[in-house]
């Protein structure tokens, strides 16, 4: 099967998923190149449909024998009228989530990053892979923050948000009773909080929650969390994934050493 006509259903179906950053009708996300196939394919999601040239499927033969899927070849000329990426990679993959819940995000040490309308792309992705390097357990993206549909932040993720636990399109209300139950100790990173991450214990079950650097975090979010500032020279505030990023490693050191 080989399709070359852009009023074929399916990719006018793909076409409008990566134009709006969301998933297609069936449910399905956009996923552009070989490199996030390969996450793909040795994370947790299901990879239904792998389209790609024809020179495409030649170059990554190999790792395209690792993929139970189906494969359709697509003309380079409608490959790159649907792609996302201004320069066509010839493979594009249609995956399909997993399901996570709440108590998917709890282990016996917990560690929740918390998007509070987060909404740029590359910052929410470089989050994401920041929290499954420095050991957290689950991701949350509260109401109003990027979809993990959209392409520019699966790029950015680079692969992680296949294998890390999420859950997205919360209430913040909700967040604050779950993580009640759960008993957990909840730090917003906050400029002008009084206190230092360094001086906080990090050790135990805990969530650390990050706003967006136009409307930072809400207020709800900001009266059921002890804010922690991130102490810095010259600089008054940091990029929200730079500031995620330092946190985590904190956390990550004191429980290493802890």
């Amino acid at each position: 099967m080989r399709l070359t006509s852009l009023h074929n259903p399916l990719l006018k179906s793909i076409r409008r998923a990566v134009a709006r950053g969301r998933a297609t009708e069936d449910g399905l996300l956009v996923a552009e190149g070989p490199h996030l196939l390969a996450e793909a394919l040795r994370g947790t999601w299901q990879v239904e449909t792998i389209l790609g040239t024809e020179s495409a499927f030649e170059r990554h033969r190999t790792l395209l024998a690792d993929a139970r899927s189906e494969q359709i070849e697509i003309s380079t000329e409608a490959l790159g009228a649907i792609a996302d990426t201004e320069t066509s990679q010839e493979l594009l993959a249609l995956l399909r989530p997993r399901d996570w819940s709440w108590n998917d995000l709890l282990r016996q040490l917990t560690l929740i990053v918390v998007l509070d309308g987060i909404q740029d792309p590359g910052n929410a992705g470089t989050i994401v892979r920041s929290a499954e390097a420095f050991g957290a357990t689950g991701v949350l993206f509260l109401k109003g923050s990027v979809h993990v549909s959209n392409p520019k932040f699966l790029r950015a993720a680079a692969g992680s948000i296949f294998r890390i636990p999420f859950v997205e399109g919360a209430e913040a209300p909700w967040f604050l009773d779950q993580a009640g139950k759960s008993k957990l100790g909840l730090y917003a990173l906050s400029p002008a909080a009084r206190s230092d991450l360094t001086e906080a214990k990090l050790s135990g079950p805990m969530a650390i929650v990050v706003g967006s650097e136009g409307a930072g975090l809400s207020p709800e979010v900001t009266a059921g969390c002890e804010p922690l500032r991130i102490p810095t020279r010259t600089v008054e505030s940091l990029n929200a994934a730079v500031s995620v990023s330092i946190a985590l490693f904190e956390t990550y050191k004191q429980r290493r050493y802890a």
